[in-house]
């Protein structure tokens, strides 16, 4: 659809244009408030969640015990050594994890410490 303007002689067609989106300081306001609000909330989730893991202050009653490795050792012999009655790879991977070990290779000499639940064996 077209307008046409007449000056004096001339004749002008006018198409008429979309209005520009203006936006006021109190829709900008509103705007970066509506941005910004998830962000504030996650924020604040995330700072009061951070408490979650509580220390406590008691100790353990006894001291864990430990195995030396001999020569020719492997995880799996210490397994069945420790916990005889035990699946191995259960007691292996207990062994890896109280030891923070980053292989099953383990070298002569070495100190693991033995999980409580196969202490008493």
């Amino acid at each position: 659809m077209s307008i046409t303007v007449k000056t004096g002689s001339q004749e002008f067609a006018a198409r008429p244009t979309a209005p520009r989106l203006r936006i006021t300081a109190r829709g900008r306001a509103v705007l970066t408030a509506v941005v910004a609000l998830p962000v504030v909330v996650l924020i604040v989730l995330m700072a009061l969640n951070g408490g979650g893991a509580i220390a406590t202050g008691s100790a353990p009653s006894e001291p864990l015990q430990s195995v030396t490795v001999m020569a020719g050792d492997s995880l799996w012999d210490l397994a069945e050594d420790i916990a005889p009655e035990a699946d191995p790879r259960e007691v292996i991977a207990d062994l890896v994890s109280l030891n923070t070990l980053v292989s099953a290779e383990v070298r002569p000499g070495q100190q693991l410490d033995v999980p409580r639940e196969y202490s008493n064996h």
